[in-house]
């Protein structure tokens, strides 16, 4: 892609992915990573449509899944270890997901406000459908009167942001019985469904107005929206290309990584010192 070509810095593209199995979308977000570090595209708002999955962060563990692993199995749902941060969380129809690639730059490489501006982006977005939303100290993502809506797990590398957020549109709250959401006990789980009847929006306006929220928050001037299949240009052909795929799915282990990870603590500002090295950086699920 030439020069020309790359979006500006204050526009952040947007794109509805339409049905995307978790493993192409995460190769999908290493190809983007990999482009926007070396300078080659601007940053992404990637919306999927996964098809019902599990995800495990780094501070996950097998004590937080509530169904064995044959029963999923069966029921066709693929367990995957990922980079981002958090404990376990589920994915599927119904729930809005949106992937930032984002060069942080512009945050002064400062992960604890790049996560904040996501979550007043949710809030925003909530307060556009008339639901109240807001955070909870010590804790990260979404809440409603006690009840989760929205959840937010970052992977950084090369100072460019992967993974993103989980809203709840309508998505078949049961699901959630499979797992212990974000690793944490009694926790309920709501939805824009639940909360608004009828009056829901669906998943096409949700993702609209996400979207909008979502640049507002990060200091983007607009949103670019582009068709579906011009982020896979950034994909490699040929398995092995531009960058391995580090995630796997759960009964291959966990990726081996260990060595350019740090774990960021949001109570220290979330700061990291690359020190010229491609390294991945988590902020945590609590």
């Amino acid at each position: 892609m030439s020069g020309s070509d790359t979006p500006s810095p204050d526009v952040l593209t947007a794109c509805g992915l339409g049905h995307t199995p978790y493993r192409d979308g995460l190769r999908l977000q290493e190809a983007l990573v990999a482009a926007r570090a070396a300078g080659e595209t601007g940053d992404w708002l990637l919306f999927p449509d996964h098809p019902p999955v599990l995800t495990v962060g780094r501070s996950g563990s097998e004590a937080s899944l509530r169904a064995e692993p044959r029963r999923l199995e069966q029921m066709g749902i693929e367990l995957f270890q990922v980079a981002r941060g958090g404990d376990v969380t589920w994915h599927g129809p119904g729930q809005l997901v949106g992937y930032t690639i984002c060069e942080l730059g512009r945050w002064g490489h400062d992960l604890h406000r790049f996560l904040r501006a996501i979550e007043e982006a949710l809030v925003s977005t909530l307060e556009h459908f008339g639901i109240h939303g807001e955070t909870v100290p010590g804790r990260t993502g979404v809440w409603v009167e006690g009840e989760k809506i929205a959840s937010i797990g970052i992977a950084v590398r090369r100072w460019v942001s992967y993974h993103g957020f989980a809203l709840n549109v309508a998505p078949d709250l049961g699901s959630f019985d499979l797992i212990h959401p974000c690793g944490l006990r009694g926790i309920r789980m709501t939805s824009l469904a639940v909360r608004l009847g009828s009056s829901a929006p669906s998943l096409a306006e949700a993702r609209r107005t996400a979207a909008e929220e979502t640049a507002r928050r990060l200091g983007y001037v607009g949103v670019a929206w582009v068709g579906e299949a011009e982020p896979w240009r950034w994909v490699p052909e040929l398995p092995g290309g531009r960058e391995a795929l580090r995630e796997s799915s759960w009964d291959r282990g966990r990726s081996n990584d260990s060595a350019d990870t740090v774990q960021i603590a949001l109570a220290g500002g979330g700061v990291m010192n690359p020190a010229g090295r491609d390294r991945v950086a988590e902020v945590k699920e609590l």
